[in-house]
């Protein structure tokens, strides 16, 4: 069972700057929300409550004052700083004591998800208990992510890194299901020629102990990578779209906990009054009317 998230928050940001040179950039508005949002809402429909948030040294502030640890979402949240980002397996070191004995869940702070079926996916996986699992999307440049190959188990028999030819166009996404083995083999692992420990040598410790299996997130789903300034701005259109077509909010974390009977009428009060007046709140308003 996953009851503890790590959302990774931290990095340098450099795809997208000038734009992230003073600010962080998952506090960055994606539409009409900080990108933030978006991952925390991942978790939250996983049925996660226990999350920590990986931020760069110096950032703790700025991130705290739009998600305090006293928060209204029924939900605990820890910070921990990023003093020298050095890759993805990083989150597990900097968060073993947050980890414990317990499983993980490792979501990437610029990762968009959204789908009809994806809360169905989210839970039935939250069961998870040995191994490691990836979430997988196709993708039309595979030659841009990490592609997997599977056989027909939908075990991952290979990993490669941004091929420049491939027959497969699963992309990995910063999504990831792990069991307490993580920390050990995050330990293990030594940088790349870039100087990074690599994520994909952490899933290749667990394929080669045949015990990293995919989840496959289908064309009624949608995974958006938001690292560069255009994929981004794509990324808050397709938002701006579908919550002006369907009068609904994605990655209202009020919403999310309401629903997952986390939190009652009078915690999103709270909420409405620390957002002040805007379209956020009137939302929220809707939801206890």
């Amino acid at each position: 069972m996953i009851r503890k998230g790590i959302i990774l928050a931290g990095g340098r940001g450099t795809r997208m700057s000038p734009l992230t040179k003073a600010v962080n950039k998952q506090l960055l508005p994606l539409y009409d929300k900080p990108l933030i949002f978006y991952p925390l809402s991942i978790l939250m429909l996983a049925g996660i409550k226990n999350i920590l948030i990986i931020v760069n040294k110096g950032q703790l502030n700025q991130f705290r004052k739009i998600l305090p640890e006293k928060n209204h979402l029924g939900i605990t949240i820890e910070y921990k700083e990023q003093l020298n980002p050095a890759g993805l397996p990083q989150a597990f070191t900097i968060g073993e004591k947050f980890i414990g004995k317990d499983n993980v869940c490792l979501i990437l702070g610029d990762n968009f998800f959204y789908g009809q079926s994806l809360t169905k996916i989210l839970k039935k996986n939250s069961n998870f208990k040995l191994g490691a699992k990836v979430f997988l999307h196709p993708v039309k440049t595979p030659q841009n992510y990490g592609v997997a190959f599977l056989n027909n188990k939908n075990k991952v028999i290979r990993l490669v890194e941004k091929p420049k030819k491939t027959n497969s166009n699963l992309a990995v996404t910063g999504l990831y299901f792990f069991d307490n083995n993580v920390i050990e083999f995050s330990k293990k692992l030594r940088p790349s020629k870039r100087g990074e420990l690599e994520i994909i040598d952490l899933l290749n410790r667990y394929k080669i102990k045949n015990k990293l299996k995919a989840e496959l997130i289908g064309r009624g789903g949608a995974w958006l990578d938001t690292g560069n300034v255009k994929d981004y701005y794509n990324a808050s259109n397709f938002i701006s779209t579908i919550e002006s077509r369907q009068g609904l909010k994605i990655a209202c974390l009020e919403e999310i906990a309401f629903n997952n009977g986390w939190i009652k009428k009078g915690d999103i009060l709270e909420s409405i009054r620390f957002y002040g007046n805007c379209d956020y709140s009137k939302y929220l308003k809707s939801i206890i009317a």
